[in-house]
């Protein structure tokens, strides 16, 4: 088609010049300023004579002819300057040229025809345009070429067709203005319809590197585009488009998709050769140990290639049965040969999932007989939180001592004030989860429970003598003799409802003692509640029993005796 367009636009220029040159031959009578047939009579080094049927010859400078100089007996066209100069007529082969293409170029315009040219020179704004006879145009860069031009020299000396699209004369000078953009994409349609029309998906095409794009590269079919998509340069993993074709390079590609409507073309590489996948299950099977290269990194885990064109991922929770990987490149490195295990696979979404701690024991299926509960083992303390602290037992294995386990009587309101990370600290472990892979200990299991011995010391309803450790709004905290610490809420500091907690409080300081009563003891929670108010009441109730038991003069009453008779 294209060749047609070529020959349909030749027969059309030769077509206005016939026209021109009939108009031509009936320029009767011969006048001054105009374009007349003459004979050539004489040709020499450095002149041509022609016969324009005047009493004398006229002289043209072989300089004007571009081409190959005429013979004698040649008939050709040539400008009449005068009639009668002072050495005979006067005439120019050049001015002929320029009036004749002139006339082409009106018509070439009117018709919307392309003419010749060649591309001479740079100039502001663009380029001059030799159109031959002398006559030169002005291409604006912006119609030059078909694609933006970046480099404005490697246009000069193009030959090619143009549009004519302004002639105008400016002080006496005839200017042209022409169009290249627009005859090649003309040209460029009439290959992309032919290509639509006589390939279809599946044939094999070539093409040339034009562009990169994050996403593949552009490929140049004849002045329109193909996309070679980056997953269609190979059936493997591919990172950058340039790793696998080169700009300016000729390569060939099947054709895999067409979309003449949107005008878009999607070409291959990698369906020269047959999909791995389809032979997946012939040799990769569930629980397989294989070999594969690490090809990619991510944040959440490795891609390995298993062959060309069969590539898996191991999710980075997939990466140690015991170490906490907060990087898959703490574990790996894009290069790297690894053994993995096939943990999955979606043949139809091209997806393989692959395990690396598989491929090794898990050391947590036999923790639970290396550490059951009750065992005492020495640690290092690898990190604090606001919770608890983690302690490492061995390589890869954590075990967690919450603060509360740290000590039975201390309110540690954070861990980090009685223990120092890498401190090497004793600990007991108080539970072995093996499926959830947690392990806990604890320091105060240590040491029998005090609240234990509290509770069969002093019973609900007994007395002691304790120290105030803190006063807060809610109460007082007293410590008793063994260590255990319990609350004297503010409801229970003082018998006077009148008096406030605000002005009760203020009769305490921290390190006072002070006696108080045992209200509540809660040994699995570790809490314990002390009243002072009840303890004064039990101090007036053993003073009355005293007062009513006086008829024994020789009895000694105590507040303790009444207080072992409520019991």
């Amino acid at each position: 088609m294209e060749k047609e367009v070529e020959k349909n636009v030749s027969q059309g220029s030769e077509s206005i010049h016939s026209q021109l040159e009939a108009s031509l031959n009936k320029m009767e009578p011969v006048e001054d300023g105009a374009n007349v047939k003459a004979t050539v009579v004489a040709v020499t080094d450095d002149t041509v004579f022609v016969d324009v049927g005047c009493k004398s010859e006229g002289k043209i400078p072989v300089s004007e002819f571009a081409g190959e100089l005429p013979k004698e007996g040649d008939v050709i066209t040539v400008y009449l300057v005068s009639q009668f100069g002072k050495n005979g007529p006067v005439v120019s082969k050049q001015k002929a040229d320029e009036k004749r293409l002139w006339e082409e170029f009106k018509v070439a315009a009117e018709q919307n025809t392309p003419v010749d040219g060649t591309i001479s020179s740079v100039t502001k704004g663009g380029y001059m345009v030799n159109l031959g006879g002398g006559i030169s145009a002005f291409l604006p860069i912006s119609q030059a070429d078909a694609q933006k031009v970046e480099k404005e020299d490697k246009l000069v000396g193009v030959k090619s067709k143009f549009y004519v699209v302004r002639l105008y004369s400016q002080a006496g000078k005839r200017n042209v203005v022409v169009n290249r953009r627009k005859y090649l994409e003309e040209q460029i349609n009439v290959n992309r319809d032919k290509f639509f029309e006589s390939v279809k998906i599946g044939d094999s095409v070539k093409g040339a590197v034009k562009s990169f794009t994050s996403f593949g590269a552009f490929i140049d079919l004849g002045g329109f585009d193909g996309l070679l998509h980056i997953n269609d340069m190979s059936w493997g993993h591919v990172t950058r488009p340039k790793d696998f074709v080169k700009k300016g390079q000729e390569i060939e590609l099947k054709v895999i998709r067409l979309d003449p409507e949107g005008k878009r073309i999607n070409l291959s590489l990698k369906h020269f050769a047959e999909d791995p996948w389809v032979h997946f299950e012939e040799k990769y099977h569930l629980n397989d140990i294989v070999a594969g290269k690490v090809t990619k990194l991510t944040d959440f885990g490795a891609f390995i290639e298993l062959e060309e064109g069969i590539e898996g991922l191991a999710h980075i929770s997939e990466f140690s049965w015991t170490k906490k990987i907060s990087k898959p490149s703490d574990m790996v490195k894009e290069g790297d040969e690894v053994q993995c295990m096939i943990l999955g696979y979606d043949i139809q979404e091209g997806r393989v999932s692959l395990g690396l701690k598989q491929v090794t024991a898990n050391p947590w299926d036999s923790l639970a007989d290396k550490y059951p509960v009750g065992t005492k083992v020495n640690g290092k303390v690898v990190k604090i939180t606001n919770s608890g602290a983690f302690v490492q037992l061995e390589e890869g294995i954590d075990a967690f001592l919450a603060g509360e386990d740290l000590s039975w009587t201390k309110k540690i309101k954070h861990p980090g004030s009685e223990i120092k990370a890498d401190q090497e600290l004793e600990v007991i472990v108080t539970e072995c989860d093996v499926e959830n892979h947690r392990i806990r200990v604890g320091v105060k299991q240590l040491t029998d429970n005090p609240w234990k011995a509290f509770a069969a010391e002093y019973k609900v309803g007994g007395t002691l003598e304790g120290e105030v450790t803190s006063i807060n709004d809610f109460g007082i905290f007293v410590k008793a003799p063994n260590g255990i610490e319990g609350l004297v809420n503010k409801a229970n500091l003082s018998d006077d409802r009148e008096v406030p907690f605000e002005e009760a409080v203020k009769k305490y300081n921290v390190g006072d003692k002070v006696n108080v009563y045992v209200v509540s003891i809660d040994v699995e929670k570790e809490r314990v509640a002390f009243s002072v108010k009840e303890y004064k009441r039990a101090q007036d109730r053993a003073e009355i029993s005293q007062y009513m038991s006086s008829s024994n003069d020789d009895a000694a009453y105590t507040i303790g005796d009444s207080l072992k008779d409520q019991q």
